[in-house]
């Protein structure tokens, strides 16, 4: 599980580098949602206040993070702010969910996320990596630094 993983994060990692790359190189052709319709006015508006280049910049760090197994917790926060907007602006702005890429990110996140979900413990229980997940154990230490926390063997 752990290789498939880590190609699924490389990936995903790859596909939020490369979209936030082309925001300035401009080599991917992307097609423009019909003028005068919402989509068109709600991109124009993060486009010219420079919000959207805001977002593409954390894209990118957030598509590097998931690359590397070490910062791929950080990057899955990053990029889960970034994709539930993705998916919010496809939903309630541009008629659906109808992207094979955008439903394909989903996918690769939700498997990403449930690989990390010890990860995630072990970041809000140790403030650190732990041993609990690699033993088979939980974090219980409910807030406290627990025995996993150490890094001792129980």
């Amino acid at each position: 599980m752990k290789k498939l993983s880590n190609i699924i994060a490389f990936v995903l990692g790859l596909i939020f580098v490369v979209f936030g790359i082309n925001f300035w190189a401009q080599f991917i052709t992307i097609p423009s949602p019909p003028k005068d319709s919402a989509a068109a006015a709600f991109l124009g508006a993060m486009f010219s206040s420079g919000y959207l280049a805001f977002v593409k910049v954390f894209e990118v760090l957030g598509g590097l993070l998931l690359i590397f197994p070490k910062t791929r917790n950080y990057g899955l926060i990053v990029i889960g702010a970034i994709l539930v907007n993705i998916v919010a602006f496809h939903v309630f702005l541009a008629g659906g969910l109808r992207d094979p890429l955008v439903f394909l990110c989903i996918i690769a996140y939700s498997i990403l996320l449930y690989v990390a979900r010890c990860g995630f413990c072990c970041l809000a229980c140790c403030g650190s990596n732990c041993t609990c997940c690699q033993e088979g154990g939980s974090c219980s230490g409910e807030g406290q630094k627990s025995s996993c926390c150490s890094g001792e063997k129980k």
